[in-house]
């Protein structure tokens, strides 16, 4: 199975880095290869939230996903996204930008000897209304997580508390809120308030609109009236269709670091493409793919819960990066660190329980004296 899930992903591996080599040689090779593995490190997490929300779907949707939804997270957030930032941002027409992305200043200068700014400058100026939405996008998807009461609980000793405070209707948003303000106010350019703020509540409406459509339609197509559909009932439908655009979305909030942090290793797009959309994107596809397939999340109980906390840590990351710079190697390494961690517990957790049965079951057998 392993082999079968991974498989295609190794081939496009192969043959992204060959193309590589053809294309820029053994530097473009190294840059692409690594490239690949800062994508895999950072999106870890994106894979397992990516699971999670598959495990609603139907399989006819679970595929539309894993194909159509693949081509455009890696075509379309790892290309075109940062050239459409350009474009947007800089009043470029499209063909000028994506040139402009090919011919850097010599030595990967900012500006070119005119005075005229490179494209990694242009896309990271517009950093902090890209990191604003994102940030706002899975601030909120990590707060109605944790403000909802479940029956397990990883961190209970703060998890517990914060789903008792989660009973007061839209804590979420107001918490999410007032990070904006505060982030808006106290991390942000005097110049960037506006745009910030502006991009902020984007992601705030855009996180409500996608996540409460996908919930309304999955409700009513499964007959449900309070609390929400069965776990056992699959999407289908307007309510999946829903819950594939909150997917893409989700996609898009995440790789925001990923694209603004490859350019810090490279500037040229086509080994952008090459190292975080075919190879990373393709094996956080496998990653999926693997956790849907293998029901790890059923097994694993606290990986969910860590992914959420990792979501949360890459929330606060996003906005303080607004106005200080955080290395790529630090958010990738505390998402790997609540996911090993989470993965861990979890192991721990089912040997507890599978040395609780056994106990129970000998007692069960052994005859009263």
């Amino acid at each position: 199975m392993v082999l079968r899930i991974f498989g295609f992903s190794i081939v496009v591996t192969v043959v992204s880095l060959v193309v590589a080599v053809v294309y820029g040689g053994p530097t473009a090779l190294a840059l692409a290869a690594i490239l690949g593995i800062l994508e895999v490190s950072l999106s870890f997490d994106n894979a397992v939230i990516n699971a999670t929300v598959l495990e609603r779907m139907s399989e006819f949707w679970q595929k539309i996903f894993l194909t159509i939804g693949v081509l455009i997270a890696v075509f379309g957030m790892r290309l075109v996204f940062p050239l459409a930032i350009v474009w947007i941002t800089a009043g470029l027409d499209p063909v000028t930008a994506f040139d402009l992305a090919l011919n850097p200043p010599e030595g990967d200068a900012p500006y070119f000897p005119d005075g005229s700014p490179s494209y990694e400058t242009l896309l990271t100026d517009a950093h902090p209304q890209i990191a604003a939405f994102g940030g706002m996008f899975l601030a909120l998807l990590f707060l109605n997580f944790i403000f909802e009461e479940r029956e397990i609980t990883w961190l209970s000793w703060l998890e517990r508390p914060l789903a008792a405070a989660g009973k007061l209707d839209m804590l979420s948003v107001v918490v999410a809120g007032t990070g904006l303000v505060l982030t808006a106010e106290f991390i942000a350019a005097e110049d960037d308030r506006a745009t910030v703020m502006v991009a902020g509540m984007l992601g705030l409406i855009t996180y409500i609109a996608v996540d409460g459509l996908g919930s309304m339609f999955h409700t009513e197509e499964a007959g449900e009236t309070e609390g929400g559909p069965s776990k056992l009932v699959k999407a289908t439908g307007k309510a999946a269709f829903f819950l594939f655009l909150y997917l893409e979305v989700l996609d898009a909030s995440f790789s925001f670091d990923g694209v603004i942090g490859a350019f810090a290793i490279t500037s040229d797009p086509i080994i952008i493409a090459l190292g975080l959309g075919l190879i990373g994107a393709m094996f956080v596809r496998s990653i999926t793919v693997y956790l849907v397939r293998k029901g790890t999340l059923s097994e694993y109980v606290y990986l969910e819960h860590g992914a959420h906390w990792a979501i949360g840590a890459l929330a606060v990351i996003l906005l303080v990066s607004i106005g200080v710079h955080i290395n790529e190697l630090i958010t990738g390494m505390i998402g790997v660190a609540f996911i090993g961690a989470a993965f861990i517990t979890s192991i721990l957790r089912n040997r507890r329980e599978g040395d609780a049965e056994e106990i129970e079951s000998e007692r069960a057998v052994t005859p009263v004296g």
